[in-house]
């Protein structure tokens, strides 16, 4: 296999491993763009842009958009955008989770997005996320205004990361000797009762009630009575592989959709040149809860700074609407490759192949936002960057799951097409994609960030 192929996948399960969270994600995607010279901008500043300028903006440190300003106004060339999102299903903690069980003390934990559960037991697991600190730690650091790019500052209390990397918690099935029927009848995973993960044993000596808490403070060299609140998850500690007897294929968690955000993100930083339209990449957080948030893709996040893009110079939404109207989004999500030991559940004609080029994504009922101009303008694009393309529609009796695509076409009324490498165990704490998939979606994002 080409060595820029395996780089490609090499570097990609390098970023999953570094972001745990769609906070860390951010922190990734911030500092590559800083050091291409980007600049960061702030939504509760004046902005003041120029042409050919590159810049970034964050919101609530999980949802980003960096934008490439073309040497034509927006309404005369309009937007390329490439979307994606930064979050996957997993198991957050709850407010209060530490609790004490027979001798054990354990974390309550809800379930985020439409996770596998069973994948998430007997695995070594440890916690990341964000806590946020009184800011009294940083009187100095909230009265300097570049103090916002080490941590970011909220009326009064900072943020800052965490990341264990270090195995904490396990859930552990109930041996087969307690559960006879377990192979014959499914692994079936009560929520509330099954997925707390067990973190220490009770010991009186160690405040068994605050040891999390202690954890926190002594990994962020801090006292736990400046913490005021965890935004924690867990994530599994093995590390991303190339795998397969020829090093085909991907193992790593996270595969949906920290893959689509790579590939976007390398190729716009691999596309130096200035373009007559305004390049820009959007990656939202909560795509895997139905987007209904400040900065999901149901809020006016991308909205508001395309608006801010046109309408400088004194020019009206007018502008916006025309560029608007000139633009095309590519919706970046994983796709669902067939399954060899599932064949009947994937429609007769639509069999994706890992490793065969990515797929174009159609739902009659609009799950996916493709239409017929919006998929020939991405087959072109495979086609020019001599990558093969695939297509998926869902068996007509099954239900469809969603993307970004359809939120965003409704909210900007924007043309837009779904798309998405192939993969298999989608939504398991360890998923499965092609090698070769990787740089395949990369040249197609190349191809559409090409100046003309």
């Amino acid at each position: 296999m080409k060595k820029k192929i395996l780089d490609r996948s090499k570097s990609l399960i390098e970023f999953i491993d570094k972001s745990p969270t769609p906070f860390h994600v951010v922190k990734s995607f911030t500092e590559e763009l800083q050091k291409a010279g980007y600049i960061e901008l702030y939504e509760q500043d004046k902005w003041d842009l120029f042409s050919g300028g590159k810049y970034f903006v964050t919101r609530n440190e999980s949802s980003l958009v960096a934008f490439n300003i073309g040497s034509k106004a927006p309404e005369e060339s309009g937007f390329k955008i490439i979307g994606a999102h930064t979050d996957s299903p997993n198991l957050r903690l709850k407010p209060n989770p530490v609790y004490l069980k027979n001798g054990y003390v354990q974390l309550g934990v809800e379930v985020y997005g439409g996770a596998l559960l069973t994948t998430w037991t007997d695995r070594d697991l440890s916690l990341a996320g964000r806590v946020i600190l009184k800011s009294s730690l940083t009187k100095k650091a909230s009265k300097e205004r570049h103090s916002r790019k080490k941590y970011p500052i909220y009326q009064g209390v900072i943020s800052r990361l965490i990341a264990f990397d270090r195995p904490l918690l396990r859930i552990p099935q109930l041996a087969i000797h307690l559960n006879r029927s377990v192979n014959e009848k499914g692994l079936v995973l009560n929520p509330q009762n099954h997925l707390p993960p067990i973190f220490a044993l009770v010991d009186t000596k160690t405040k068994s009630k605050t040891l999390l808490i202690d954890l926190v403070a002594k990994e962020l060299k801090c006292k736990t009575e400046d913490i005021i609140s965890l935004e924690m998850q867990l994530y599994d500690m093995q590390k991303g592989t190339l795998a397969g007897a020829n090093g085909e294929f991907i193992f790593a968690s996270r595969l949906d959709n920290l893959a689509s955000c790579h590939a976007a993100m390398t190729a716009m930083l691999e596309s130096p040149q200035q373009d007559l339209a305004t390049q820009v990449l959007v990656f939202y957080d909560n795509e895997e809860i139905g987007s209904d948030t400040a900065q999901g893709g149901s809020s006016p996040f991308l909205k508001d700074i395309l608006e801010r893009i046109s309408t400088t110079e004194k020019k009206t939404r007018e502008a916006l609407m025309r560029g608007i109207a000139r633009s095309l989004f590519i919706s970046a999500d994983m796709a669902h490759a067939v399954h060899p030991n599932y064949v009947e559940m994937h429609d007769g004609n639509h069999m994706p192949m890992i490793n065969a080029g990515p797929v174009i994504k159609s739902h009659s009922g609009q799950k996916y936002a493709t239409e017929g101009a919006s998929s020939s303008q991405f087959e072109q694009l495979c086609k020019k960057s001599k990558v093969p393309v695939q297509k998926f529609s869902i068996r007509s009796d099954l239900r469809c799951g969603s993307t970004i695509g359809p939120i965003t076409a409704t909210i900007l009324g924007i043309r837009t097409v779904d798309i998405g490498s192939p993969m298999l165990s989608m939504h398991s704490i360890r998923e499965m994609a092609g090698s070769e998939d990787q740089e395949n979606l990369i040249r197609v994002f190349k191809e559409f960030f090409k100046p003309g």
